[in-house]
């Protein structure tokens, strides 16, 4: 049974890869199984056949067969749990890679999602200018604790796993704010993630759709 995953049809970050369907695209690829795409509009995902997918009327779902899943990290344990790749075989090293899949996207997601929302969505907004130098400390205060425990290390516990996977993609996010080149271990941490093969190969699958999309526009 093929994947299907539903991604932008026409993706706001312009093919940047930092759309949650990027996370999903980059499992599939490290565990090397097929999936096609169904690509949805802003208007078509608060549609009921979307909702029947996911409630939220949000991106990336996920089928296979008679299985519908929605939210990006819990599609990423499905893969890494029936898929060999990116959970390590022993039992306690798999609860802890588990454990950064959690963190990437409750602990350090929160405040970063909050700085996107913050400069996008408030904006023009009377006491953004006061707010934003609060949520970006609030973001170095994680940063800092996440890069204290990383250290000189390459992944996060061991060899690369999905909760290295989820965190990076997190982290990407930053980027363009420059708060992450402040710890030269996290954004050597990143550029090793967007290194590996099955990086490189979602991020160009991602971009050609947004290419194609706006060749037809």
């Amino acid at each position: 049974m093929t994947i299907t995953i539903t991604v932008f049809e026409r993706s706001p970050d312009k093919g940047q890869g930092l759309a949650r369907d990027m996370r999903v695209r980059w499992a599939i690829e490290e565990v090397g199984q097929p999936y096609d795409i169904r690509l949805v509009s802003f208007k078509a995902m608060k549609e009921p056949a979307h909702l029947a997918l996911h409630p939220f009327g949000q991106i990336p779902t996920y089928e296979e067969g008679d299985l519908a899943l929605f939210e990006s990290g819990a599609i990423v344990f499905h893969i890494a749990e029936h898929h060999a790749g990116l959970l390590p075989h022993d039992a306690n090293a798999r609860a802890r890679a588990i454990t950064w899949m959690f963190a990437a996207v409750g602990t350090m997601e929160m405040p970063i999602y909050e700085r996107q929302v913050a400069m996008f969505a408030e904006g023009n907004k009377s006491w953004s200018a006061e707010r934003m130098p609060l949520v970006d400390d609030r973001i170095r205060d994680r940063l800092g604790e996440l890069s204290t425990r990383l250290g000189g290390t390459e992944w996060l516990d061991g060899a690369f796993s999905a909760g290295d996977l989820m965190m990076v993609h997190v982290l990407l996010r930053l980027r363009a704010s420059g708060i992450l080149d402040e710890y030269p271990n996290l954004a050597a941490y990143v550029a090793r993630g967007e290194a590996r093969p099955a990086y490189k190969r979602a991020f160009a699958a991602q971009l050609a759709v947004f290419a194609a999309v706006s060749d037809r526009h």
